[in-house]
């Protein structure tokens, strides 16, 4: 099973996010979900 480094996901995320201009909630509203679900994701707090 694959195990995801959520250290690296979480940079690689805020990065992203940042690099096209988008808030927490406005990424949130593109994929469907919390703005505090992408908050858990780019501390790297989320459940597996």
């Amino acid at each position: 099973m694959f195990e995801l480094n959520k250290t690296a996901f979480a940079e690689f995320l805020c990065q992203e996010r940042k690099a096209k201009g988008y808030t927490q909630k406005k990424l949130a509203e593109k994929l469907f979900v919390s703005d505090k679900a992408v908050s858990k994701w780019e501390r790297g707090v989320s459940h597996s």
